[in-house]
């Protein structure tokens, strides 16, 4: 069976319990005409990221890795019939020109701010990867030039830079390269491409962090409880391992987000592969709202055969909801067949 990304509605008459062996236990069938889609949103899709704007617009961004495409939609299920552009291409030479990873669009004094990972194709190697900058005053930010500002000044190399902004302090986390790990860390933004007192938080512990040759946490995003927690979510082992998948950090949100004592990782990984629904390597996941506000969902790649390849990641959403102390329930990552009620909200 094979279902379109685009806004059509169907009527669910069948059973869920053929999708998924790692179906949620609640969900429920309805026999009723409901508007869903069905994954992938992107079938290239790798470390996908959506921003919703205050102009009730969502911007999305994927890895393309020889140029940055941004697409605008009021729906980040349906991109079919997104506004898309290519706005900046890399420099033929440079810390910038080659391998062009994990775009994030942001916007903050009134002004919009594209972190990216990038290398200089001389030497296209770990120890130079940095996060780069670019910024545009527009207030469209498909209009104007897309002006580089250069790297974000890290205490170490790396990749996977994101921006997220707590009680009135803005803070910037990204995956440093220490030695043949890779962890995660943060710090204070003093400016877009400035950072104040550098911490890690942490380097992999855990198997299912380790990917060989190189153990790897990367790709963190903040996230915001219901309650009194924050958390920090990323992803562990490698793109081309079907085992990677996420973990998560949490810490009080009265407590010294720059303290590392303040965060406790968890001991298994909390969104991880699903054979039985052909689900694989899921992660490099970002968070985000539905247009009313009431729905929280994540978005993910995930490959849909077993393979030691990062190719074949396309970009896929559902719906998450949180337990009774305030943490993410994520389930499992559902099969490209299983058809998801559309956000709520989406106007039309």
């Amino acid at each position: 069976m094979n279902f379109t990304m685009k806004n059509i509605s169907i009527v669910l008459l069948i059973s869920f319990s053929l999708f998924s062996a790692c179906k949620n236990p609640d969900d429920k069938t309805e026999n009723k005409i409901l508007e869903y889609f069905s994954n992938p949103i992107l079938e290239d899709g790798p470390d996908p990221f959506v921003y919703l704007h205050s102009d009730n617009y969502y911007y999305i961004m994927v890895t393309r890795g020889d140029l940055l495409q941004l697409w605008k939609s009021k729906s980040f299920t349906d991109l079919d019939s997104a506004e898309t552009k290519v706005i900046w291409v890399p420099p033929d030479s440079g810390s910038n020109s080659c391998c062009i990873w994990a775009p994030e669009i942001h916007y903050f004094d009134n002004t919009w701010y594209i972190y990216y990972s990038a290398t200089d194709k001389s030497k296209p190697f770990d120890m130079y990867r940095r996060i780069h900058v670019l910024k545009n005053s527009a207030n469209n930010p498909f209009e104007n030039t897309w002006v580089d500002i250069g790297q974000v000044h890290t205490k170490y190399p790396g990749i996977d830079g994101t921006v997220f902004e707590y009680n009135g302090v803005r803070y910037f986390a990204y995956s440093p390269y220490i030695g043949n790990k890779s962890g995660i860390s943060i710090a204070i933004m003093s400016s877009p491409t400035t950072l104040e007192n550098e911490v890690n938080i942490g380097l992999p512990i855990y198997d299912w962090e380790k990917t060989p040759p190189r153990a790897i946490m990367e790709g963190p995003q903040f996230l915001l409880g219901p309650k009194d927690l924050i958390f920090i979510v990323y992803s562990a082992g490698a793109c081309w391992d079907d085992n990677y998948g996420l973990g998560l950090f949490s810490a009080k949100t009265n407590s010294d987000l720059m303290d590392p004592k303040s965060w406790t990782r968890s001991d298994h990984q909390v969104f991880e592969q699903c054979p039985d629904s052909n689900v694989y390597g899921p992660g490099h996941n970002c968070f985000t709202k539905s247009p009313d506000g009431k729905e929280d969902w994540i978005i993910y790649h995930a490959k849909r055969y077993s393979s030691n390849e990062c190719a074949g990641r396309s970009m896929r959403a559902q719906i998450f909801t949180w337990d009774n102390n305030g943490f993410p329930l994520f389930g499992k990552p559902l099969s490209l067949l299983y058809p998801h009620k559309k956000p709520s909200g989406i106007i039309h």
